[in-house]
C-alpha cells in the first residue's frame, strides 16, 4: 500500500457531496460502500485529482469545487424539445419526470423533462448537478486497494 496519494494512484474513500445550500446531492456513507477513484485515467476532473493528491490514508479533507470543474456548466444545447406524439407509447410525462432516452447511436440518455405545454415537451438532458458548485466531504480509506471497492464517478 502506497503512503500518499500520486498521481497514478486508486484511492478508496469515502465521500459527502453537498450543494451550496448544504443539500447532499450524494453520499457513499449512505449506502455503507466506499468509493474507487483512479487517478490519471481520465475519469476524475484535474481540479478533483489536485485536492487527492498529497493526502494519506486516514485523512479527512474538505473543498468546493466550481461548476466547470465538477460536473461541467449548464449547455443550453442539451435542452431538447418534443411533441406530445413522441410519446405515444409512454403517455406524456410529468414535469420532473426523469426519463432514459434512446440516441442515434442506440445508447441511453436519461433526461429531466422540464416543461410539458400543449404542444411541446422541453427535456433536459445536462447532469442534474451542471452549473452547481459542490462540496466534498471526503476521508481517504485506502491508498491502491488489491480488492473490492465499487468504481465510482463523481465530477467526471
Amino acid at each position: 500500500m502506497t503512503e500518499q496519494v500520486q498521481h497514478d494512484s486508486a484511492v478508496l474513500v469515502h465521500f459527502t457531496l453537498m450543494l451550496e445550500d448544504g443539500t447532499q446531492a450524494e453520499s457513499t456513507h449512505a449506502s455503507g460502500k466506499p468509493a474507487l477513484f483512479r487517478l490519471g485515467d481520465g475519469s476524475l476532473s484535474p481540479a478533483l485529482e489536485q485536492h487527492l493528491h498529497g493526502l494519506k490514508p486516514g485523512e479527512k479533507t474538505r473543498f468546493t469545487l466550481q461548476p466547470q470543474d465538477a460536473f461541467g456548466d449548464k449547455n443550453p444545447d442539451l435542452l431538447q424539445y418534443f411533441l406530445p406524439r413522441d410519446f405515444a407509447e409512454t403517455g406524456v410525462p410529468e414535469a420532473g419526470t426523469i426519463m432514459l432516452f434512446t440516441a442515434m447511436d442506440g445508447s441511453e440518455m436519461p433526461g429531466i423533462v422540464r416543461d410539458v405545454t400543449g404542444d411541446s415537451i422541453t427535456v433536459d438532458f445536462n447532469h442534474p448537478l451542471a452549473g452547481h458548485p459542490v462540496t466534498f466531504d471526503l476521508e481517504v480509506l485506502e491508498i491502491d486497494p488489491q480488492q473490492g471497492a465499487v468504481d465510482a464517478n463523481p465530477a467526471g
